[in-house]
């Protein structure tokens, strides 16, 4: 039985990230119990902790990292803890012997990396005894780069990644790339690898628009003489350079998990100051009007194009044509209370049980019905970017004049853009400025608000 690849993945470093906290601020209780135990220095150095981390990449550590580069990381991060005891023991005047603030570093990082690299070689050892949280990939090219790469998947077993095959191209081009693309799809490949030297330009745009509107990840290899000018990022598999064509900010756990926390907290917020006493008035208001259900539940894809159930206010007479054909201007379908929650966005507020589901984001690219996703990912070029983070309530695109109906090609496209430059450019002041111009279009007035 083949291990599930990632199954548990997202839960270690969470996991690492609290038993840090707990020990070091343990160690304190123990070795500095009677100076340093306290409120204050426990905050602080919590605090510290995270923010070293975060800038640090304390726990950015992947299945081609190397040993030497976590015990690199350790050290630095304990540097800057021993920096932060040593300010707070000058700020308060407190006496802390050397041997006192000296036990509490060293206890602390041996305890802390023997658990890092335990977890980064049973890892290690589960991929290579169990077969789990393997990634499947295949090589286009040809050449000693090529061979080099071939020989460290085989060899480094340990790092999680299944060779699948390898397209040479040395024959038709065109035809071999066909058929990679095919193998792709039909053997559910997670990885391409390409070398820059095997492969034209076109050929390369062709493989990364593949990739894209795939949801696959495409690594190239460069070429020893090869410059480049744009802002990628580069990594090492043993000493091979390997170039990854996309840094989404999100797929870094701590930022992750932060987004994850801001979307939750201000989703209870809104629960408790806006909804809890909206929501009987407008259900009131819909039964009203007209027959059916408060609530509207439509099929929607989400992240990784995972299908869920989006929740809306419902703001149409029941009709058989509201999961295939979206709302037009002067749309005969929308009520009149509809008219008013739509103009004002507030029939998205059930949404906030999405958030708090783990489906949806406050803020992300806004996801669509399954028959439009379908008929987009065929004819827009990268649409299918837009579901590498999860969907949201309200995004980029939206407060930048692409919401609501989609009556060109052009809306489309603009959607699509914004949307893979908020993937791209993602920052919590990002999202607190969407926020914030969501609000201030409610109150100004939206175009296509209907």
């Amino acid at each position: 039985m083949t291990a599930k690849a990632g199954r548990y993945s997202k839960y270690i470093r969470p996991v690492q990230i609290f038993i840090d906290i707990v020990i070091i601020n343990i160690f304190v209780v123990i070795f500095m119990q009677d100076t340093m135990s306290n409120i204050g220095f426990h905050s602080l150095l919590t605090f510290f902790w995270l923010i070293f981390a975060y800038y640090g990449g304390y726990y950015e550590i992947y299945r081609f990292t190397k040993g030497f580069q976590v015990f690199t990381k350790i050290l630095k991060q304990f540097l800057f803890i021993g920096l932060i005891s040593f300010a707070y023991i000058g700020f308060k005047y407190k006496y802390v012997s050397t041997n006192e603030l000296f036990s509490f570093l060293t206890n602390s990082v041996t305890v802390i990396a023997l658990i890092k690299f335990s977890v980064y070689y049973l890892l290690r050892k589960y991929r290579l005894l169990y077969g789990g949280n393997f990634r499947s990939v295949i090589i286009l090219g040809n050449g000693k780069s090529v061979n080099d790469l071939a020989k460290f998947f085989v060899e480094n077993i340990d790092y999680g990644y299944d060779l699948k095959k390898i397209f040479d191209l040395k024959g038709n081009k065109k035809i071999e790339i066909s058929e990679a693309k095919d193998y792709i799809l039909k053997n559910k490949i997670d990885e391409i690898y390409g070398t820059i030297d095997s492969l034209r330009q076109r050929e390369i745009d062709d493989l990364i628009n593949f990739a894209d509107n795939n949801l696959k990840t495409i690594k190239l290899i460069p070429d020893s003489d090869s410059v480049f000018y744009r802002n990628l990022a580069l990594d090492y598999y043993g000493y091979l350079p390997i170039i990854s064509l996309r840094k989404i900010p999100l797929d870094i756990e701590v930022n992750k998990r932060f987004k994850r926390f801001f979307d939750v907290i201000f989703s209870i917020l809104m629960f408790t100051t806006i909804f809890f006493w909206f929501f009987p008035i407008i259900a009131l208001l819909i039964k009203i009007e007209s027959k059916g259900p408060v609530f509207f539940k439509q099929i929607r894809n989400g992240l990784n194009n995972k299908e869920f159930k989006c929740y809306k206010f419902r703001s149409m007479f029941l009709n058989s044509e509201a999961n295939i054909k979206q709302v037009e201007r002067n749309d005969p379908r929308i009520t009149r209370i509809g008219k008013l929650l739509r103009k004002t966005s507030l029939d998205e507020l059930p949404q906030f049980i999405n958030v708090l589901k783990g489906e949806m984001s406050v803020v992300g690219p806004r996801p669509h019905m399954v028959k439009e996703t379908e008929r987009f990912a065929e004819n827009i070029n990268k649409f299918m970017v837009r579901h590498l983070i999860k969907p949201g309530i309200t995004g980029l695109a939206q407060v930048s004049g692409y919401r609501g109906e989609v009556e060109t090609e052009n809306d489309i496209k603009g959607r699509v853009k914004y949307d893979i430059f908020y993937i791209e450019n993602w920052s919590f002041s990002l999202d607190v400025k969407i926020i914030f111009l969501t609000v201030f279009n409610i109150f100004k007035g939206e175009k296509k608000a209907y």
